[in-house]
């Protein structure tokens, strides 16, 4: 299966901030076992790439991906503790291209029309509406399917329970990114039990529209 079919099948990817690589593994588990088989681990702490890597090593059956990825430097670290793909905020062109050259699935973020562009420009077919909400959201997406139909979203920020099927139900999103599945609190305090409930209950929420 190709990157953009696998995360269509999981539909909201939890994005996570590790701040313990000795989580990565339980939480990993707890994800598969609520039916989200899928993970953005950001490279917004130190323990990123050692959580990545503890989870593609000892829970392959999850779809472990980088996110907040901003240069090629911090991608090429990704890949080699086995992040499967690499999600930035923004569209940086070197870390795109870095990307592509290696053979990496990359998801960049994109805010305005000329950013997709860009990535289509790049042979692109999948980029991060990021972030979402801020920028239009369900609107924004309906208004960029016009001029861009054949290219898909991951919309991220502001995604939440209220909002997320609203999302879903757009032909041009292939999944969501959500951090209300994993809150620090809950991943701090090691309330694995807690966390697989939340994604019992966001694919619940996906199920009803896919």
């Amino acid at each position: 299966m190709t990157t953009e079919e696998i995360l269509y099948q999981v539909g909201i990817v939890p994005v996570v901030k590790m701040d313990d690589a000795a989580h990565a593994v339980s939480l990993a588990k707890a994800l598969a076992k609520g039916g989200l088989p899928a993970a953005e681990i950001t490279f917004r702490s130190a323990a990123a790439a050692d959580s990545i890597r503890a989870i593609a090593r000892d829970c392959p059956e999850l779809f472990v991906c980088a996110g907040t990825v901003l240069t090629p430097q911090q991608a090429r670290k990704a890949v080699d503790a086995g992040a499967r793909a690499v999600i930035s905020p923004g569209t940086n062109a070197e870390t795109v291209r870095w990307c592509l050259q290696n053979g990496v699935p990359v998801i960049p973020g994109c805010s305005t029309p000329s950013e997709v562009e860009a990535n289509m420009r790049d042979g692109l077919g999948l980029v991060k509406l990021f972030p979402a909400e801020v920028v239009g959201g369900v609107a924004m997406l309906k208004a960029l399917a016009g001029p861009y139909a054949a290219m898909k979203f991951m919309p991220t920020g502001g995604v939440k329970p209220g909002n997320v099927q609203d999302y879903l139900r757009l032909a041009n999103v292939t999944a969501c990114g959500g951090t209300w599945i994993v809150p620090g609190e809950l991943l701090s305090a090691g309330r694995f039990d807690e966390i697989e409930r939340l994604a019992k209950e966001a694919a619940s929420l996906r199920d009803e529209v896919r």
